[in-house]
C-alpha cells in the first residue's frame, strides 16, 4: 500500500488517457505529480478527463499536473485548439522600443496563458525562464530568455510571475542558479560553465536573487566548475547549498527531467542522486511505465520541509480568470502596431 505522503517525484505517461496498469501503478506508488507533453494533450474534455484520472488514482484532489508552456517553441498546447503565445524574447525586443508597453503586453500574455492552463486544470507551465542569454548561448535558451540584461530580466520576470499567480498558475522560474552560459544541448551533452561565483553573482544569479520569493524553481543539468567540478547541478549537494544559502532561495526546488543524456546512470540512480543532493522533487517525465516504476522505487516520501514549501506556494495562488482570446488578441495587436517580430 502506498504511503499517505506522496513520493518526491513527478512522472510522465504515454497517451491521452491512463491505462488500467497505469492507474494501478499510480494508486500503489502515489507520486506527487504528473508531467504531461504534447503526446498527452488533445482537447479540453480529454485533458480534464486525464487530470481527473490521475487525481482519482492517487487519491488527492490537489495532486499537481504540470506541463512546459512558456510560449514560442516551448509550448505543449499548440495543436490548433488554443492560442499560440509569444516567447519571452519577443517582449525583450519590444522593450527596446517601449519598455512600459512591453511590460503591459507581457502581463496580458501571461494572464491569458495562465488562465488558459487553469481552466484545463493544469497547475503550471513551468515558466518563466529568467536565464540570461548572451552571444554564444546555445539555442536551447536563445529566444526563451529575456536577454542579457539582468536588471531587465528580473523586472520582466517579476511581471510574468505575478500575472501567473493572479490566475492560479504556479510560476516555476528556470533554471536556477543560471543557465545562460551553456553552449551545448543538455538533452544530448553535459554543459560546462567555468565562470566564477563572484562574476555570476552580478549577472546570471542576479535575477534569481531578485525573484527569490517565487514559489517554485527548476534546476537544470550543467557543471559549474567553480562550485562542483564533478557533479551536474541537478544532482550536486554543493549547488543545492549555494541556491539555498548564497542565493537565499527557500521555495520548492524541482530538477529538470532526469532522463536527459547530460546525466549518466540508471533511472533509479539519477532519482536517488537528485534527492540526496537536497532537492525537494525529482522530475522523471518520460512516459514509459517501466521507467516510471524504476524511478518510483528510488524515490522517497516528501520531507516535512518540502511539504511546508509546497503548502506555502499553494497559498499564493489566486482565482482570477480572464478572457483568454481577448487578451491574446490585444497582445498580437500591440506587436503588429509596433512592428516587432
Amino acid at each position: 500500500m502506498a504511503s499517505t505522503t506522496p513520493l518526491a517525484l513527478f512522472v510522465g505517461m504515454p497517451g491521452y488517457e491512463l491505462s488500467a496498469d497505469e492507474i494501478a501503478f499510480f494508486r500503489e506508488t502515489n507520486p506527487f505529480g504528473l508531467f504531461l507533453f504534447k503526446r498527452n494533450l488533445d482537447n479540453h474534455d480529454q485533458i480534464h478527463k486525464l487530470v481527473s484520472q490521475f487525481k482519482e488514482a492517487v487519491g488527492r484532489d490537489d495532486a499537481p499536473v504540470y506541463i512546459d508552456q512558456e510560449g514560442g517553441r516551448v509550448q505543449r498546447l499548440d495543436n490548433g485548439n488554443w492560442p499560440l503565445f509569444r516567447p519571452l524574447g519577443h517582449f525583450a525586443a519590444l522593450a527596446k522600443k517601449d519598455r512600459e508597453l512591453a511590460k503591459h503586453a507581457l502581463r496580458q500574455s501571461h494572464l491569458a496563458m495562465g488562465s488558459m492552463m487553469s481552466d484545463l486544470n493544469i497547475g503550471s507551465g513551468t515558466t518563466p525562464v529568467v536565464d540570461l542569454a548572451r552571444p554564444g548561448t546555445h539555442d536551447i535558451i536563445s529566444s526563451r530568455s529575456l536577454g542579457s540584461d539582468p536588471e531587465l530580466v528580473a523586472e520582466f520576470g517579476r511581471v510574468a510571475i505575478e500575472a501567473l499567480l493572479e490566475v492560479g498558475s504556479m510560476p516555476i522560474m528556470k533554471h536556477i542558479p543560471g543557465y545562460g552560459r551553456v553552449d551545448v544541448d543538455p538533452h544530448h551533452d553535459l554543459p560546462v560553465v567555468r565562470a566564477s561565483v563572484e562574476e555570476m553573482m552580478d549577472t546570471d544569479f542576479l535575477p534569481f536573487i531578485r525573484l527569490k520569493d517565487t514559489p517554485w524553481a527548476m534546476v537544470a543539468h550543467l557543471i559549474f566548475t567553480q562550485i562542483d567540478p564533478d557533479l551536474p547541478a541537478s544532482i550536486s549537494p554543493r549547488v543545492c547549498e549555494l541556491i539555498r544559502d548564497t542565493l537565499d532561495y527557500d521555495g520548492v526546488l524541482i530538477t529538470d527531467c532526469l532522463t536527459m543524456d547530460a546525466l549518466t546512470g540508471s533511472w533509479d540512480e539519477r532519482v536517488t542522486a537528485a534527492l540526496d543532493a537536497g532537492y525537494d522533487i525529482a522530475l522523471h517525465s518520460q512516459g514509459d511505465l517501466s521507467q516510471s516504476q524504476a524511478a518510483c522505487k528510488a524515490a522517497r516520501p516528501l520531507s516535512e520541509k518540502s511539504l511546508e514549501r509546497i503548502a506555502r506556494a499553494e497559498g499564493r495562488l489566486g482565482t482570477h480568470r480572464v478572457d483568454v482570446h481577448a487578451l491574446h488578441a490585444e497582445v498580437e495587436q500591440i506587436f503588429r502596431e509596433r512592428g516587432v517580430a
